[in-house]
C-alpha cells in the first residue's frame, strides 16, 4: 500500500534518552533511509530498517523541523516516537537531497492533514448532528427580547466549536494510535518478506552447493581412478626399470669383451708381419681374424640397440613422472575446494 518517493543511504543515530545530548548509533554501516506515502491514510513516513529491525519509522507531521547541523549531518524530533534522530550523510549534495525532500513531504503532509480536516468536517455524522440540534435554538427563542436572542446564538456558537474540538481530539488520538498500530504492522511484514526472501534464497544456494559438491565428489573420483592406473603404470616401469638394469650390465660386459676382442686384433695384426711361416696358419689367422671383425659388428650393433632402448625407456618414464606429478597437483586443488565448500555447507545448516 505505501510507495517509496526517496532514498538515500546514512548512517542513523538516536539521541541518548538519559543524557538527551549523545548519539547512539544504532547500526555499524550505512543503512537505506526512505521516503515513504500511504495513500490510503494519506501519511508521510522516514522508514530504514536494519537488518530484521526497523530502526526508523517516523511518521513526518507539518510542525517537523530538519536541522543541518554541519556539513554531512542532519536531525529531527519525533514527539511520537519520544526521540530525536540524526542521519551521518557521506557528502554535502546528499544531505541537502533530503533535507529538501524533506522540507516537501512536510508541506504535503500538512496539505494533507487540512484536507483531511476539511473533509472530516464535512463528512462526520457527528457534527452534522450536533449542528443540525443546536443551531435551531436561536430560532426556538425567537419570541424573546433580542438580546436573549444574541446571547442565545452565541451559546450555540460555543457549543458547536467545543464538540467540533473535542471530535476532532478524539479523532487525532484514534488517528496516532491507527498510525502507531500500522507502522508496526509495516514494520513487521517488511521483516517478514526480508526473511522469506533470505530463505528462498538460502535454499537456492543450498541446491547449487549440493550439485556443485557431486560434480566435485565425480571429478575427484576420476582423478582417483587416472591416479591408481599411474600407480600401475609405475609398478610396471620398476619392472621395465630392473630389466634396463639387467640390459646395462650385459653392455657393460659387452663392452668389456669387445674392448678384449679389439686387443686381440691389435695383438693379431702386429702378429701378422712377424713370423708366420706356413700358408695354412696365415689363412687360419685371417679367417679368425674376420670372424672376430664380424662378431665385432655384431656387438655394435647389439650395443646401439641397447641404447636406444635405453633412451626411450628413460624418456617414457620421465613422461609419465611429469603426468603423475600434473595430476597430484590438480587433485590437491579440487580437495581443498572440496573442504571449503562442506565448511560453507556446515555453516548454512548451523544457521
Amino acid at each position: 500500500r505505501e510507495q517509496p518517493i526517496f532514498s538515500t543511504r546514512a548512517h542513523v543515530f538516536q539521541i541518548d534518552p538519559a543524557t538527551k545530548r549523545n548519539w547512539i548509533p544504532a547500526s555499524k554501516h550505512a543503512l537505506t533511509v526512505s521516503y515513504f506515502y500511504d495513500a490510503t491514510r494519506s501519511v508521510y513516513r522516514i522508514i530504514s530498517v536494519g537488518g530484521t529491525k526497523a530502526i526508523i519509522n517516523s511518521t513526518i507531521t507539518p510542525n517537523m523541523t530538519f536541522t543541518k547541523t554541519s556539513q554531512k549531518f542532519g536531525q529531527w524530533a519525533d514527539s511520537r516516537a519520544n526521540t530525536v534522530y540524526g542521519l551521518g550523510f557521506a557528502s554535502e549534495q546528499h544531505l541537502s537531497q533530503f533535507a529538501e525532500k524533506f522540507q516537501e513531504v512536510k508541506e504535503a503532509a500538512r496539505l494533507a492533514r487540512e484536507k483531511s480536516q476539511d473533509k472530516t468536517e464535512l463528512t462526520n455524522p457527528a457534527l452534522s448532528i450536533t449542528s443540525h440540534q443546536v443551531l435551531p435554538s436561536p430560532i426556538i427563542s425567537s419570541n424573546g427580547p433580542g438580546e436573549d436572542k444574541l446571547f442565545r446564538s452565541q451559546s450555540a456558537d460555543v457549543e458547536i466549536t467545543t464538540e467540533k474540538e473535542r471530535l476532532k481530539k478524539m479523532l487525532s488520538e484514534g488517528s496516532v494510535s491507527e498510525v502507531q498500530w500500522e507502522a508496526e504492522f509495516f514494520s513487521l511484514q517488511d521483516n517478514n518478506n526480508k526473511l522469506v526472501a533470505a530463505l528462498h534464497e538460502a535454499n537456492a544456494s543450498v541446491e547449487q552447493w549440493k550439485k556443485q559438491l557431486a560434480a566435485y565428489q565425480e571429478e575427484t573420483e576420476s582423478l582417483r581412478q587416472r591416479v591408481a592406473e599411474l600407480e600401475a603404470q609405475g609398478a610396471h616401469e620398476s619392472c621395465s626399470e630392473n630389466n634396463k638394469e639387467e640390459l646395462s650390465q650385459t653392455l657393460e660386459e659387452l663392452e668389456l669383451l669387445l674392448k678384449a676382442k679389439d686387443e686381440e686384433i691389435q695383438m693379431l695384426k702386429s702378429q701378422r708381419c712377424g713370423r708366420w711361416e706356413a700358408e695354412g696358419e696365415r689363412e687360419e689367422t685371417l679367417q679368425k681374424l674376420q670372424e672376430l671383425e664380424a662378431r665385432n659388428a655384431e656387438l655394435e650393433r647389439r650395443l646401439q640397440l641397447a641404447e636406444q632402448s635405453l633412451a626411450e625407456s628413460l624418456a617414457e618414464r620421465e613422461k609419465m613422472h611429469h603426468e603423475v606429478t600434473k595430476v597430484a597437483e590438480v587433485m590437491d586443488v579440487k580437495v581443498f575446494e572440496l573442504s571449503e565448500l562442506r565448511q560453507g555447507l556446515a555453516k548454512l545448516v548451523e544457521s
